[in-house]
């Protein structure tokens, strides 16, 4: 991987180097100079992919995932500007360079799965010193030392990211080394040709992580990844074994690593879920990555006759609980058909889990178009695979009804920013749309909260619909809720918003707004009795719904709207949500 220390390639070899090299040539073969810097290509592609390995992990085991990523590729620079400046501590550039691939490939196979354990059995050591002690569930021991351990360990991704930073800043003025000691003809382009080696490593492994490693478990990516560290170290071994210190413990050494690292490819995944799973509180019944985010689905049995709860975590934040997910997509729903005029065809932006749909299709409408970016997740609530437990299949069907498979149903498959220009350019035209998205805890899910965004599906939205988005919570994080009122106001809706508990979440918000004629809450008002079949949802509880403490909107005027490119909701909802980013027992 790149590091910009230009002044660390040597402008003559080391007494240790020219000690240990017999060749009397001053120019160095064809083949050797090719090998030297595609194994420089390779490692550089290795190195940008351990980047986002660690990134990518703490990301979504400890969620902020924007900020671990620019964290983690910060740190590995700075580290390998240090670990440059530390080559030159080593004497023999041959030598040094075969030890140092086999500690990055041991490094890199082991950060993700130690990670995993360290922080799995951080959170459980409070539970089970309270097993252990027979202390009750409300005496947990979760401060002092054991709050410090679980507080660091949370840090541990970005230890790996130093240590191997370190170490990979090393690489090039190792590999610069070599170069000179076989040939003197080297010395006007060395660093050049060493670089520009770098640079397309280091493109090819950005493409090898966007286009395959993404799709793949973490844990083997990271031994995929360590395997071409140690291949580099064998072909290095192989080609300049003459010049190569303690050669042959070496190879040992590279011997025993591929066994390990294989062992890692293998079993490592399973044992890196199995550590992960300790961080919920339920029993997790099943685990899928996606190209696009990290699920799990918990299960919790119930005494008696009662079924079993389940949960779905996206990226360690709970998506829906099986016990009252009823009352969140009640809420969501069916105050948006209710006050439109007509609810023929409904737009859905997100709601992969067709549960949203489920209540939308008690309507009855002629169509519906729901539209989500992550095919994965919209399968396993479509068609479960078969890898899935049969119960836990069956569970999520009845969940949301079968609704992925109405024949009144569009899915597509989108970026939702990019989707509804399609939807414009097509000339389609919706009674109702419902945003079901993830809270803007990302740059890129802001944009979807933005002012463009809502004028575009201003764009598709008849004149007497509406249009309903889902608004984090307004007792956490009412800055960010209000910031989603204001933008759908600026985007020429007529806006109202609401509120109710939902206990798996608390607190919990959504804005409402309608183009023409009376707004929302007008046309809510006139009703005495939901047009569907609904056990829970009553006209009371949605008209009490609009009521909020009195001085709650005091401070509405300095709320800015979220402009496309402002960020603004993003910060808005990093800063009152900073504190329970912290990873908890689910």
């Amino acid at each position: 991987m790149t590091t910009p220390l230009l002044d660390e390639l040597p402008t003559n070899t080391t007494l240790g180097d020219s000690q240990q090299s017999p060749l009397s040539s001053r120019q160095v073969s064809k083949f050797d100079d090719a090998l030297l810097l595609g194994i420089m290509a390779s490692l550089a592609g290795c190195g940008l992919i351990y980047e986002y390995l660690l990134s990518h992990y703490a990301g979504r085991i400890l969620g902020a995932l924007e900020a671990a990523i620019y964290t983690m590729i910060g740190l590995m620079i700075v580290s390998m500007g240090v670990g440059a400046f530390a080559a030159r501590k080593i004497k023999c550039a041959f030598t040094g360079f075969a030890m140092l691939e086999l500690t990055v490939a041991l490094c890199g196979s082991f950060a993700i799965i130690v990670t995993a354990a360290v922080i799995g059995f951080g959170q459980q050591l409070p539970l089970t010193i309270a097993n252990t002690l027979g202390l009750p569930p409300d005496h947990l021991p979760n401060g002092g030392f054991i709050a410090s351990l679980q507080t660091l360990s949370e840090f541990l991704p970005y230890v790996w990211g130093v240590l191997l930073g370190l170490m990979i800043g090393m690489e090039i003025p190792l590999i610069a080394r070599v170069r000179q000691s076989l040939s003197e003809a080297h010395l006007l382009h060395n660093a050049g040709t060493i670089y520009g080696a770098d640079y397309i490593g280091a493109g090819i492994g950005a493409a090898i992580w966007v286009g395959f490693m993404l799709s793949i478990d973490i844990q083997l990516a990271a031994a995929l990844t360590a395997s071409v560290n140690l291949l580099a170290g064998l072909v290095f071994i192989w080609r300049f074994w003459a010049q190569i210190r303690y050669a042959k413990w070496l190879l040992v050494g590279h011997i025993i690593a591929s066994v390990v690292i294989g062992l890692l490819a293998v079993k490592g995944p399973s044992w890196e879920q199995h550590f992960n799973n300790l961080l919920y509180k339920d029993h997790v019944v099943y685990a899928k990555a996606t190209r696009f985010q990290q699920l799990n689905f918990t299960e919790r049995l119930r005494g008696g006759e009662l079924p079993p709860v389940y949960n779905l975590y996206i990226n360690g934040r709970l998506q829906f609980s099986s016990s009252d997910e009823h009352i969140y997509h009640s809420f969501l729903v069916h105050p948006t058909l209710a006050a439109s005029a007509r609810h023929d065809n409904v737009l859905i932006i997100g709601g992969g889990d067709g549960l949203g749909l489920k209540q939308v299709l008690k309507w009855q409408p002629k169509a519906v178009t729901l539209m989500d970016l992550d095919k994965d997740l919209l399968a396993l609530f479509k068609s479960p695979p078969a890898d899935m437990p049969k119960h836990l299949r069956d569970a999520l069907l009845t969940l949301n009804g079968n609704a992925l498979n109405d024949p009144r149903l569009t899915l597509m498959v989108d970026d939702a920013f990019n989707g509804v220009d399609k939807l414009i350019q097509n000339g389609k035209m919706f009674d109702a749309i419902i945003v079901d998205l993830p809270d803007p805890s990302h740059p890129d899910l802001n944009k979807l909260y933005s002012d463009l965004f809502y004028r575009k599906l201003n764009e598709l939205l008849s004149a007497d619909g509406v249009i309903t988005v889902q608004s984090t919570s307004p007792y956490h994080a009412q800055k960010a809720f209000m910031s989603v009122g204001k933008t759908l106001t600026a985007a020429a809706f007529n806006v109202k918003q609401y509120h109710h508990n939902v206990p798996s979440f608390g607190e919990w918000g959504w804005s409402i707004g309608s183009k023409m004629g009376k707004n929302p809450q007008q046309r809510l008002a006139a009703i005495d009795q939901i047009p569907v079949p609904e056990e829970w949802l009553t006209p009371g509880l949605i008209h009490a719904s609009f009521e909020f403490p009195k001085h709650f909107y005091s401070d509405i005027d300095n709320i800015k709207v979220n402009e496309i490119g402002s960020l603004q909701l993003y910060h808005y909802h990093l800063a009152a949500w900073s504190e329970n980013e912290v990873i908890n027992l689910f």
